[in-house]
């Protein structure tokens, strides 16, 4: 009997111990925090140099030459890069909607769960009045953003902008 109680101690412990040591595990190296399309700092050597000028340019607000690097990439079955293409032809003058949905819409069938391309597709279809669509993309990010991420927040705040200028609560 005593032999039996020990081994069960021992078994208990064990069960106890394995979710504490992936926990502390997590907790030492967070991959979770980065967004969707920016790799966490192990990665970025690996990061594609078209990506890094993409992005370079769209933080200089230079969105025409971000189209361009994008189209010389034509790296057109990454997720990234639609969502960047689509982010810059929607914010380039004079915006281009209608190609830049096209594009959320493709990085969305590469990744579902990509969190850049939810919240900008979001923030596009509240630019063409359509808050019950960003709501759904809202929707998704919440269930994808167990913890909350910047990309939720974002179009949370968007969506409360659009309700408060249209007049909603």
């Amino acid at each position: 009997m005593l032999a039996y109680s020990i081994l069960d101690r021992d078994f208990k412990m064990k069960k106890l111990l394995v979710p504490l040591v992936f926990l502390s595990m997590s907790l030492t190296n967070p991959f979770w925090v980065y967004a969707a399309d920016t790799p966490g700092p192990d990665l970025s050597a690996a990061t594609p140099s078209w990506l890094k000028e993409a992005r370079k340019a769209v933080d200089n607000k230079q969105y025409d030459q971000a189209v361009k690097i994008l189209q010389t990439a034509n790296a057109s079955s990454s997720a990234d890069w639609n969502n960047l293409m689509g982010y810059a032809l929607r914010k380039k003058n004079p915006p281009d909607l209608v190609q830049a949905e096209q594009f959320y819409q493709t990085a969305l069938k590469i990744d579902p769960k990509h969190r850049g391309a939810l919240e900008y597709y979001g923030e596009l279809l509240l630019m063409k009045d359509d808050l019950p669509g960003a709501e759904k993309l809202l929707a998704r990010l919440d269930k994808i953003c167990t913890f909350g991420c910047e990309e939720y927040s974002d179009l949370k705040e968007a969506v409360k902008k659009y309700k408060e200028k249209a007049g909603m609560k």
